[in-house]
């Protein structure tokens, strides 16, 4: 699987947290069992195939795991299914907990291979720098190999855990966010580049904050090229629990460069608007200039159209 995360270019996968709990500032609620369905079955429709999901998730790995079940094999096949190990879900206090110990990493890949079937890519959750080499997560991996694991990744937050992942040359990909409003992972983009390995970035629209009051395919378009110049070669991963959102955000995807160039356009007939009001300019209409309206300059003859 490891092939699919390298293809050159920019790639869109849908993060799953949405369909598992209530998350962010709203704590918005996840959509029921047969809304999250739907959502998948749209999300496969559109041409996505990779999908990030997590313990932390709650119900999230359960969910894909009933959709992954009703695919054909061909169909399967095409996917990318992504998951972590590290941060866990206790489903009787609704809340996450984090324990990189080698017997929690365990169990969590046991259950998680138990509700996917298969893992294709398995990143360590929370990956500090004190954990992305630490003996326990080391062993764990091993492990998830003899499982059949073959890509791993580490999920970070800050920049020395991300090149301590890189330097280790234990993990294929590294997960972090990055958008217009949070630039603090941009230091390690260089190293990442030069690595090979490969960039996922998750909150491309900083929660929702760079979309607010703004067309909305205009601003996420400007989103995503936003990481992909910086990071040519990415996936990107996009998260909502709503068939409509998602649609938005396929749609944004596919068209931001031709709105990039809609936008260089509208500039450039600004500018020259700009410039035609400029009395130095030939397309000026006042006084001494030579356009459209202009008042004869002394010694000019005006001859009748024939």
């Amino acid at each position: 699987m490891l092939h699919k995360l390298t293809e050159p270019g920019l790639k869109l996968g849908l993060g799953l947290l949405s369909i598992g709990r209530a998350w962010g500032v709203t704590q918005s609620a996840p959509p029921d069992e047969n809304e999250a369905q739907t959502l998948l079955a749209k999300a496969v429709e559109l041409g996505i195939s990779i999908f990030d999901t997590a313990p932390a998730y709650a119900e999230s790995e359960a969910r894909l795991g009933r959709f992954l079940s009703t695919l054909e094999p061909s169909v399967r096949h095409g996917l990318t299914i992504m998951t972590k190990a590290g941060e866990h879900w206790d489903f009787e206090r609704n809340s996450s907990f984090v324990d990189h110990s080698r017997d929690a990493l365990v169990r969590s890949i046991d259950r998680s291979l138990s509700l996917l079937g298969t893992i294709d890519v398995l990143q360590i959750h929370k990956a500090t720098s004190d954990v992305v080499t630490h003996p326990d997560v080391i062993a764990a991996m091993d492990y998830a190999r003899r499982c059949g694991v073959t890509v791993f990744g580490a999920s970070v937050s800050d920049v020395e855990a991300g090149r301590l992942a890189l330097e280790s040359g234990l993990y294929d990909a590294l997960q972090f966010p990055l958008n217009m409003s949070s630039t603090n992972m941009a230091p390690l983009l260089p190293k990442l580049e030069a690595s090979g390995r490969t960039a996922i970035v998750n909150r491309p629209f900083a929660m929702g904050s760079l979309l607010a009051g703004q067309p909305f395919e205009e601003a996420a378009a400007a989103a995503f090229r936003y990481i992909e110049e910086r990071l040519p070669r990415a996936v990107i991963l996009s998260g909502t629990g709503k068939v409509a959102h998602l649609a938005q955000n396929v749609s944004a995807f596919r068209n931001r460069s031709a709105k990039a160039r809609h936008l260089v356009l509208l500039r450039g007939l600004k500018s020259l608007a700009h410039k035609a009001r400029e009395p130095s300019s030939p397309l000026w209409g006042g006084v001494g200039g030579g356009g459209v309206g202009a008042e004869p300059k002394p010694g000019w003859r005006l001859h009748p159209h024939p």
